[in-house]
């Protein structure tokens, strides 16, 4: 499973995006998601929670993640704390999902081995930011329709 949260900015428009295989290298599938404004840690977290709701589906005891958050990884390994109070209900839910396997190992990888999670991730922010505004008609009004002086609704 690889993952990737992507914040432009930080805090900023934020994505999420993940991609899972199988031990042959099959694509399972692939998700993304838009955050709104977030840190890129959190988004680092919430990208891994999406992989792995999403990798429930398979049933899987065995997991390997492989994600460029060094920070992330090394705290999901016990090598640091986790003191940021915002990111401390996002890692219980790692947690909390990766309970039932069997086998759970956890890698940090380099942004560049990571390419198709980030391309996801930064999917949700473009189709967020390029989204079309639906054009709001409002009714005309006609000059018996004003509100009388002093009323506003």
């Amino acid at each position: 499973m690889y993952s990737d949260g992507a914040a432009r900015g930080n805090p900023g428009p934020a994505g999420a995006g993940a991609q899972i295989k199988n031990v042959k290298g099959d694509v399972l599938a692939e998700v993304s998601e838009y955050l709104g404004e977030t840190t890129n840690n959190v988004a680092e977290y919430r990208a891994l929670i999406l992989a792995l709701e999403q990798a429930v589906h398979y049933k899987p005891f065995r997991i390997e993640i492989r994600a460029d958050s060094e920070l992330m990884v090394k705290q999901l390994n016990g090598e640091y704390k986790v003191k940021n109070m915002g990111l401390k209900p996002l890692y219980d839910r790692v947690k909390q999902l990766l309970a039932g396997c069997t086998s759970v190992e956890i890698k940090h990888i380099y942004r560049s081995e990571n390419s198709a999670a980030d391309e996801l991730a930064n999917k949700a922010i473009d189709e967020f930011e390029n989204r079309e505004e639906p054009q709001q008609q409002l009714p005309q009004k006609q000059p018996n329709d004003m509100p009388e002086q002093g009323n506003l609704f």
